[in-house]
């Protein structure tokens, strides 16, 4: 009798095991099919759906977002409010952008602090990452997208006293050329080869040819606008007391910060250069402007204050013919850049 129960229980075990075997198969192809489903029924592009369109302002937000990128749902001169924004976009210290390339200064925490200068394609997606030393400070692209420039303090945090260091750095990003330190570039000053152990270099801005730039340069304890050239790589000094140069779109014009006062209590004020004529005039906001402005047409001007009630900084914006009144652009708000 013990003999024919055994193929029985055999048979009950093997019926078990292909049981779960079964069971195994039909989960994989559940889990399988819901991925696929949830993936179709996905807007595609969802994971990178903030980027760098056309047509709209760029900033980095400062208040509940601790710093990162945002953009205005609507166009530049319908904006006003923070509730037209959009954040999605990586924590940076500093940030510019344009066409489609967008760089972001970061600092993080530690002993020393590192910095970084993160190059961003169009989706904000890091494409390279260069390790700095300092506090970040200002940042840079051509029109293009092809050149960066960024600023770091060494020592020192602010250009209202002459306690500090700067180190300026430039970016081809089509050849990948990256310029670590552009103090021992060649300068001209006073129609003179100059040399100093003092030289500051900072503000870079770039012209349409990715070719020519402007930046400031100290020494001596004075400031003065340089006009350089990538492929000579030499820079001449143009006109003294003028930092951190921004050039217009249609690049006739430089708008820059000119010191008013002696002393580290409002020493600014805006100012904007035609280069054809190297007259300047006033622009009509008279408060100390400690950025480097960015224009968000060949007509208007943006720019960090510190901000009020609470908040840490707000972007304004200003007419460039020096007519008309500032008009606070975004609560929140700091680096402010326009791709057209």
């Amino acid at each position: 009798m013990p003999l024919p129960t055994a193929p029985r229980a055999l048979s009950l075990r093997a019926r078990i095991i292909a049981v779960a075997a079964s069971i195994a198969v039909l989960t994989t192809v559940a889990v399988v099919y819901t991925v696929s489903a949830a993936r179709h029924a996905e807007p595609s592009g969802t994971a990178s759906a903030f980027g760098l369109d056309h047509g709209r302002l760029y900033f980095r937000s400062t208040g509940a977002s601790s710093g990162r990128v945002a953009r205005l749902t609507a166009r530049p001169e319908a904006a006003g409010s923070s509730g037209n924004r959009t954040t999605g976009g990586p924590a940076c210290e500093r940030f510019y952008a344009a066409a489609d390339t967008g760089l972001c200064l970061q600092r993080r925490p530690g002993i020393p602090p590192r910095s970084y200068a993160v190059v961003l394609d169009r989706r904000l997606h890091e494409k390279r990452r260069i390790a700095l030393t300092g506090i970040p400070n200002r940042a840079r692209v051509s029109a293009s997208g092809r050149m960066l420039s960024w600023t770091m303090f060494a020592t020192g945090d602010s250009y209202a006293t002459t306690a500090f260091s700067t180190r300026t750095s430039i970016l081809d990003t089509r050849t990948g050329y990256l310029i670590k330190n552009m103090e021992e570039i060649p300068l001209t000053l006073g129609g003179r080869r100059y040399h100093a152990p003092d030289v500051n270099y900072w503000g870079v801005t770039f012209a349409r040819d990715d070719n020519r730039f402007y930046a400031t340069v100290s020494t001596k304890g004075k400031t003065y606008l340089v006009e350089g050239d990538m492929r000579k790589w030499a820079a001449r000094t143009l006109r003294g007391n003028a930092e951190c140069p921004s050039l217009s779109p249609d690049n006739t014009r430089l708008a820059f910060k000119k010191r008013v006062r002696e002393g580290a209590a409002d020493p600014w004020r805006l100012y904007v250069l035609d280069l054809r004529t190297l007259r300047e005039h006033p622009l009509a906001e008279t408060r100390s402007v400690d950025d480097q402005a960015a224009w968000l047409d060949d007509r208007t001007l943006a720019y960090a204050l510190p901000g009020h009630g609470g908040r840490r900084s707000d972007v304004w914006t200003v007419p460039a013919n020096g007519s008309g009144n500032p008009s606070l652009r975004i609560p929140d708000a700091s680096s402010p850049a326009f791709v057209p």
